[in-house]
């Protein structure tokens, strides 16, 4: 008779955490995940809070979970609110304004690292 004995092993995979950070008045940026390819990040906006305008090398998607704003992208200007989706090319000069408190997820190709510290805004 052979015995077989069995080591169960219990994985857990711990999945980084990033800290929300005050980047503006009324607003504030969390890193939800991240790979050098790619970066999911929350915003979260007060009313009236603004995003200045700015360019950056990455694309970048942005999509209105909740709340209403208006984006400002190489001087157009264009009215979202929740479910609405938009796509800023990389070097282009964009920002919003919050129109109605919210949040807006936004992904960039590639990983924007100047997120990753902790001290940047």
């Amino acid at each position: 008779m052979v015995m077989l004995s069995y080591i169960t092993y219990e994985v857990r995979m711990f999945l980084p955490t990033f800290p929300t950070i005050s980047t503006d008045t009324g607003v504030t940026r969390q890193v939800l995940s991240d790979s050098p390819e790619l970066m999911v990040v929350s915003f979260r906006f007060e009313n009236g809070a603004k995003g200045k305008l700015h360019r950056h090398p990455h694309v970048q998607s942005t999509y209105v979970a909740r709340g209403k704003f208006r984006f400002f992208r190489n001087g157009q200007t264009y009215e979202l609110k929740a479910g609405d989706s938009l796509v800023i090319p990389g070097n282009t000069e964009h920002g919003c304004e919050c129109l109605e408190a919210g949040e807006l997820i936004d992904c960039f190709t590639p990983r924007r690292d100047d997120f990753l510290s902790v001290s940047s805004a």
